[in-house]
């Protein structure tokens, strides 16, 4: 019988296969970060002993739930708010991470992440974001989503960047802690603080106003945002009346990646699977605020038994531009009930998902129809009650800049590396993990994605290159249109 068990735990580790069920402890976070420090043949170890020493030429390490953290990836390559070879303040028409190259994931497979505190998981969120930061760490992935062997050969990272709200908000902590265990002193920088930052910015202790919160439930439920300001505003000294109005945006992140509970391109009838806004459910779709979400009902981007909004007496969104019509709509209605408290108008929204950057130029159409959109008895609805012109703030340009910052006060600034040099992963479920439930689209079932139990540390999922080819095609030309240096990388 020993044997047997040796044989079986030899194949595992030959295959490139954790053993599938390691179970942890009253603490699974803590004893998977033990786990990962200490079993070196666990597929999960991190090599501390022989972490690099000099690490100029390591590249910079990026991860998100999705590809909504491309935005921010975007935004550090176009960086230029600093002069290369001095790296004082002023641009110099050159991008300030020239010298750079990047490793960057996605974890498709588990997003979207929003959802984990809403299913009461969010140590399961918790142990995603660990493996996340483990991946930086470590050299192993997987060169498609059907080798069974891992490849070695990837380099670990100087800086993390967490490119996700949602991880931000939940997984900081954590990360700290496996950072302080691994001893490497290599800087973690998240976004919320980075955007609280960029929002206050707009305000002077004269000068009020109301910032408007657009995130994943999530997000919003961690308060995460809301606590940055406070602490923010205190040591800048900010004095202004200022409020927040938070609005979960449930639904906008997932159809952006193509999660088929929230959106399906191919649909032409009613999805039964759908997660997202119900018609007069709780926080739903409203049908007395149909002429203002102004629904595009063409082309099944929304889902209802005709194609007249006013006969459709229920309604599922199936189109990345309504569900955000939907919640600015919804985040607006808020700032109005709330008018008979406050004089305060909406002057800055934050996009406290990734993902959202993606949609700006929609944004700002969908603000300018509320701001403009008048009721039948002739009276402005929303125009009393916001700026016209609000400032949409995207954290991922402070959050390069922040990068910066520590690139240059630790004297980390890479000499020959190459932006090319990138190299952009995503997650997959894993075919090969038994206990994996996986449906006929290659993706775990809403009901199996969030039912798992944490801290049963296996492979639930492979690291595989993002290509192309491994992205849906939307998503792929949305990369194309907003970000060509990115979609240069995929197609080398």
């Amino acid at each position: 019988m020993l044997y047997k068990i040796l044989l079986l735990l030899f194949l595992s580790a030959f295959l490139g296969c954790v053993p599938v069920h390691v179970r942890t402890g009253n603490k699974p976070i803590e004893d998977i970060i033990q786990i990962m420090l200490a079993q070196k043949d666990n597929y999960f170890y991190i090599d501390v002993e022989h972490y690099p020493k000099k690490r100029e030429k390591l590249p910079i390490g990026i991860f998100d739930s999705g590809t909504g953290g491309l935005t921010v990836f975007n935004s550090i390559i176009n960086l230029d708010e600093f002069d290369n070879i001095h790296h004082t303040v002023g641009g110099d028409h050159a991008n300030d991470f020239e010298g750079e190259k990047f490793i960057y994931l996605g974890d498709l497979a588990n997003m979207p992440y929003g959802n984990y505190h809403k299913e009461s998981k969010d140590v399961l969120l918790e142990e995603h974001i660990i493996k996340d930061v483990q991946f930086l760490l470590s050299n192993r992935y997987y060169p498609d989503a059907q080798s069974t062997t891992y490849k070695a050969d990837k380099l670990p990272v100087k800086s993390i960047v967490i490119a996700c709200n949602t991880a931000t908000a939940y997984g900081t902590e954590k990360i700290k802690l496996l950072m302080d265990k691994t001893g490497l002193n290599i800087k973690v920088i998240g976004v919320i603080d980075a955007g609280a930052r960029a929002a206050l910015e707009h305000f002077t202790n004269a000068d009020g106003g109301i910032i408007g919160l657009l995130a994943t439930a999530g997000t919003v439920s961690s308060g995460g945002y809301e606590k940055a300001l406070r602490e923010i505003a205190k040591e800048e000294q900010v004095d202004a009346e200022i409020e927040v109005v938070a609005q979960g945006g449930t639904g906008i992140a997932e159809a952006i990646d193509g999660d088929k509970d929230y959106y399906d391109a191919h649909a032409v009838g009613w999805n039964q699977n759908y997660k997202g806004p119900a018609a007069e459910a709780e926080d739903g779709i409203r049908t007395s605020l149909l002429d203002m979400y102004h629904f595009d009902f063409s082309d099944s981007k929304m889902l209802c038994g005709s194609n007249d909004a006013s006969d459709c007496s229920a309604m599922q969104i199936n189109d990345p531009v309504n569900y955000m019509r939907f919640h600015l709509v919804s985040l607006l209605e808020k700032v109005r009930a709330s008018a008979s408290n406050t004089q305060n108008k909406l002057k800055v929204l934050i996009l406290g998902c990734t993902h959202y950057p993606y949609l700006e130029q929609e944004i700002h159409q969908i603000l300018d129809e509320l701001y403009q959109y008048r009721s039948a008895d002739g009276e402005y609805r929303y125009k009393p009650y916001m700026e016209e012109d609000i400032t949409l703030i995207d954290p991922a340009q402070n959050t390069a800049v922040e990068l910066y910052k520590y690139i240059r006060e630790k004297q980390l600034f890479a000499t020959g590396n190459k932006l090319s040099e990138s190299e952009l992963y995503i997650s997959v479920p894993n075919p090969d993990n038994r206990n994996n439930v996986i449906d006929n689209t290659g993706k775990f079932p809403y009901s199996y994605k969030y039912g798992r139990v944490p801290g049963r540390l296996q492979e639930y999922v492979r690291r595989i290159p993002m290509t192309g080819g491994t992205i849906d095609a939307l998503t792929l030309q949305r990369i194309r249109e907003q970000m060509p240096i990115i979609y240069q990388l995929l197609e080398d």
